[in-house]
């Protein structure tokens, strides 16, 4: 296991870039497809600022969601925020995201802001849009995973199961091999059910039901996954004073939110299907 898949000179093109940048172009290519089809409440041009803007957001929201999240203990200052080492900028421990750590929540949070200026600015329906995007996060979180499971990183607790696995910098104790559950949970199989519902049903045309079915698969995968995962190290008496970890707690309130969107959104009645409908001509009013 090394963080990198190639080294050339002093550059690496390290496993983890490459799953944000296989992950933003994937969202992108599949979104353009996505709004080709009658119902779309973005156009192209929609598209290509959002591809700008979330990528911005989850960068800019992951690490500082990160270090708000996960440095500096349950009640320190989180010490992203008041680490230097070395000299000069990048001495700066919150901007030295090449170190590793990002956080799925505030790169949520960082993607909804982004969602949400794009859609005030150019009078678009916040919940479509929401649900035209969520299709695709689950293809950056398998990635992402995968990533992490190569970097030999956010390993699993100890156990005895035939698959577990030791991982090098984790001592000779054998683990659950986590990043692949949430590779599995997470990413793929959210991602499976949410492209069939996209393009096998109408799940489309009643706003808020794609975007609440993703954020209720992702809290309740993330919430049992976090099971097997080992706690964040500065973060493991927190865990055990609180009977839960950090991203549990963090993943409570999307499980809540998932769930009201998706009731709120099968309660209500489609708003068209087809390209003489509201919704077909959503796009071309935009």
């Amino acid at each position: 296991m090394r963080p990198y898949l190639f080294e050339i000179g002093g550059f690496q093109l390290r496993y983890y870039s490459l799953a944000y940048l296989l992950g933003v172009l994937f969202a992108y290519w599949h979104l353009s497809k996505m709004i080709k089809q009658p119902g779309a409440p973005l156009a192209q041009r929609h598209a290509d600022d959002l591809f700008f803007y979330c990528t911005l957001g989850v960068i800019v929201g992951g690490r500082l969601g990160y270090a708000a999240f996960y440095t500096g203990g349950a009640s320190s200052i989180p010490s992203a925020f008041t680490t230097f080492s070395g000299e000069g900028w990048v001495s700066w421990q919150l901007l030295r995201v090449w170190d590793g750590g990002m956080s799925f929540h505030g790169g949520l949070i960082g993607v909804l802001l982004a969602i949400a200026f794009v859609t005030w600015r150019d009078r678009l329906s916040f919940m479509r849009v929401c649900d035209y995007i969520a299709v695709n996060v689950p293809m950056g979180m398998l990635l992402g995973r995968l990533a992490n499971f190569n970097n030999g990183e956010l390993w699993g607790r100890e156990t005895d199961v035939a698959w577990g696995m030791v991982f090098p910098n984790a001592g000779e104790v054998v683990r659950h091999p986590s990043q692949l559950y949430q590779a599995g949970l997470e990413g793929l199989a959210l991602l499976i059910i949410l492209m069939l519902l996209f393009w096998r049903t109408k799940a489309r045309y009643r706003p808020g039901l794609l975007v609440g079915i993703f954020t209720l698969g992702m809290g309740m995968a993330r919430f049992v996954n976090e099971f097997f995962r080992e706690p964040d190290e500065q973060l493991s008496d927190f865990a055990v004073q609180t009977g839960l970890s950090m991203g549990q707690w963090l993943t409570l309130p999307l499980i809540l939110a998932g769930l009201i969107v998706t009731l709120y959104a099968v309660t209500r009645k489609p708003v068209g299907s087809g390209p003489g409908s509201s919704a077909g001509s959503q796009t071309a009013t935009a």
